[in-house]
């Protein structure tokens, strides 16, 4: 038996949950942290180091209390944070700038640079990240800041995901060449592949921008999977935490892969991580190439098998802006949104807000609504912004089995499916599978399960997820609306890479809002 402490940082917030491997959950506490957005630049969003580690300490000294603890009987701590969330170092690993925080996409360019250069010079590397480099990844986003920061050069030493940045500052790590690195964050969002020789080499990155010649040896270092420590909890740290100093910390990862081991994953389930954005998780047996996800990282999730990241740009935001808009909030709109069937608003949703994140990887693109008229509300707005997530990520789900990687059950986890029952009754239909929701939040349950394995409590992964997982609860399909949704889901498909790619092929484009007009009076039985 021990008691661990699992973390998540989050886009706004961290949790910290104390977890006994015998009794389970045993008290958590939150501390909120600002995101700092610029009103003409909707592409800007950083967030503070020194925020995020007063917000550590707030929600440690929370959790204890809540659970009833000592902080002294806390055996091992393990954390998981957003990504691709950069920070630039110098060589004290102090930071010379906030986090490009995953959302931040001004590095759209950069990330357009970087894919023309691998494209033309057929780096190995861009295809086990889905062929196209991204705009939220770690490389366009460390060229942007020496770009724009060209006083803080000389002081530049490295740049660290989130993940390995806050693990070695609790491990009283002051060195950068010191510094282990998550294989999680650095194989999806870096270009990091063992069998490729590990990052880029040399002569690529210098052909993108000379500004990065010399980065390749300025990111080495130790690249380890969560099974391996990064180290031991610092005294003055542990005082700060009001935890035990020495107790080992695992080498960090992302939050939506950690979240999937708390959602009971194994190889054969596919995670919707749904939040202000949708991870989509999965694991298999070998590693192949899928064009357009986020990468096949072979111990990223389970360090013994490959991982595989899609995703959606923005989720919740989007449900937030809409209510937002409206002055109100999401779960006073969803609870009006009960009685909705498939397709009755006439409305089709592209969910673009934030650019595409898989299966294009376009950050240029916007959201489309298709259908509106005058008598439209705002709960129509949402309820076919909620499908509209839902089609998207059947378009990933679709790509992912096209390439090799099973899909037996389908599992909502993140914190939207535990409070919005018609996200998951929609997903049901649209999929046409059973969904899965875990009976209790599993936010920091994967953080927890790793800290449980640092401190010895359990032999494997498996046996952690079968003493701590929660159970599921089961959404199935209604046949109705699965059949309206097929033919819904067709014309999404066609408008998805029509609007999507700059050569797509011409299509007619006529029909479609009569089909929308068509399927919505079906559905308020107006037919």
């Amino acid at each position: 038996m021990a008691i661990v402490a699992g973390v998540d940082f989050g886009t706004l917030s961290v949790r910290v949950t104390i977890v006994d491997t015998e009794r389970g959950r045993l008290g958590s506490g939150i501390a909120e942290y600002p995101l700092h957005r610029k009103k003409d630049d909707p592409d800007h969003a950083t967030q503070s180091h020194d925020d995020h580690m007063r917000a550590l300490a707030e929600a440690t000294r929370k959790a204890t209390a809540a659970a009833r603890i000592s902080g002294e009987q806390v055996a091992a701590l393990a954390i998981d944070t957003t990504g691709s969330s950069v920070i630039p170092v110098d060589a004290n690993l102090q930071p010379l700038d906030e986090y490009y925080l995953w959302c931040d996409h001004r590095s759209w360019r950069e990330a357009a640079l970087i894919t023309e250069t691998a494209r033309r010079e057929k780096l190995p590397a861009i295809d086990w990240c889905g062929g196209t480099y991204s705009s939220e990844w770690g490389f366009s986003k460390l060229l942007h800041w020496l770009r724009h920061n060209p006083d803080k050069r000389q002081r530049f030493a490295t740049a660290f995901e989130h993940c390995d940045m806050v693990a070695a500052v609790l491990c009283g790590i002051t060195n950068p060449a010191d510094v282990p690195r998550s294989i999680c964050a650095m194989g999806h969002k870096w270009m990091w592949n063992a069998s490729l020789g590990g990052l880029p080499d040399e002569k690529f990155l210098a052909s993108v921008d000379p500004l990065l010649k010399g980065i390749r040896c300025k990111l080495d270092g130790r690249y380890a999977t969560s099974d391996q420590l990064a180290g031991q909890l610092a005294p003055e740290w542990a005082a700060k935490l009001g935890l035990r100093s020495g107790i080992p910390i695992p080498v960090g990862a992302f939050d939506a892969h950690w979240d999937a081991v708390g959602a009971g994953a194994r190889t054969g389930d596919v995670v919707n991580v749904v939040g202000t954005s949708t991870c989509i998780i999965a694991m298999s047996n070998d590693a192949r190439l899928i064009p357009g996800v986020c990468g096949v990282v072979p111990g990223s999730v389970h360090p013994k098998k490959t991982g595989v990241e899609a995703g959606l740009s923005a989720t919740g935001d989007i449900f937030e802006a809409i209510a937002r808009r409206a002055d109100t909030s999401v779960a006073a709109l969803s609870l009006e949104l009960a009685s909705y069937r498939a397709g009755q608003t006439g409305l089709l949703r592209l969910t673009w807000d934030n650019g595409d994140r898989t299966v294009l990887v376009n950050p240029e693109l916007g959201g489309i609504t298709l259908g509106w008229h005058l008598t439209h509300s705002v709960q129509d707005e949402l309820f076919a912004a909620i499908e509209g997530t839902a089609f998207h990520t059947r378009v990933i789900l679709e790509r992912m089995e096209q390439y090799g990687v099973p899909i037996r059950r389908v599992i909502n986890g993140g914190g939207i499916p535990q409070k919005n029952e018609v996200l998951n009754r929609v997903y049901a239909n649209v999929l046409n599978k059973p969904v899965l929701i875990p009976k209790s939040d599993v936010t920091s349950l994967g953080s927890a399960i790793f800290a449980a394995l640092a401190a010895g409590a359990f032999r494997s992964l498996e046996e952690a997820q079968d003493t701590l997982c929660p159970e599921y609860r089961v959404v199935e399909p209604d046949p109705k609306a699965v059949q309206t949704y097929e033919e819904l889901y067709a014309l999404y498909r066609e408008l998805y890479f029509a609007f999507g790619g700059s050569n797509a092929p011409a299509f007619s484009a006529g029909r479609i809002l009569p089909t929308l007009r068509r399927v919505a009076a079906a559905a308020r039985g107006n037919a």
